[in-house]
């Protein structure tokens, strides 16, 4: 089997699971790994903190977005740029004002009210994932969009992955081009 079948099975079997907890322990267990990475020291230190809003059956991002807006630390959230294939990061300051439904349904960033802060600008990185595994490496959805991200040279941002148990694996397939996240938050563990 070659890995590009690999990932698209063991992503597919993943997010059956992860689509079988139900909504009111999806929430539960979204606050409680939430507080792991509040806790984070560098979570804490971080001026500039750049996250995603969550969708469908995945951990729910809202209280860490929201705690980020709370202290006063910079918010930037990705928007999917069709043309370049790549994700364009932007301020957000009112996640009520400043999203609409972009890509795939997701809340983005508004361009027209949010300004484009650069990648060398962000210390904290919180990354989205279907599967994961104890070695931190990550299988995305399928589009590369934050591969490419984390490979462009003015990275310096810290990475941290959050996964419910059931998006824990023994092993991810990777090719050489797969960069592993700093540090992955689930249910019962934290791996750096």
């Amino acid at each position: 089997m070659t890995k590009p079948s690999q990932k698209s099975d063991l992503r597919a079997a993943v997010l059956t699971r992860r689509d079988a907890i139900p909504e009111d322990q999806r929430r539960a267990r979204s606050l409680a790994i939430s507080q792991k990475v509040l806790t984070l020291p560098e979570f804490a230190a971080a001026r500039v903190v750049m996250a995603y809003m969550s969708m469908g059956s995945e951990f729910d991002t809202r209280p860490l977005v929201e705690a980020v807006l709370q202290r006063g630390a910079q918010l930037v959230l990705p928007r999917v740029d069709k043309t370049t294939k790549m994700l364009a990061l932007y301020a957000v300051r009112d996640l009520q004002r400043d999203l609409k439904s972009g890509i795939w349904g997701i809340r983005e960033p508004d361009p027209a009210r949010c300004d484009t802060v650069p990648l060398a600008q962000v210390d904290f990185i919180l990354m989205p994932g279907a599967v994961f595994d104890r070695q931190r490496q990550r299988l995305g959805y399928g589009g590369g969009f934050y591969d490419k991200l984390l490979s462009l040279p003015e990275r310096r941002a810290l990475t941290v992955a959050v996964a419910f148990d059931e998006q824990v694996v023994a092993q991810v397939p990777t090719e050489p081009h797969d960069i592993p996240v700093d540090i992955l938050v689930s249910d019962h563990d934290l791996q750096r």
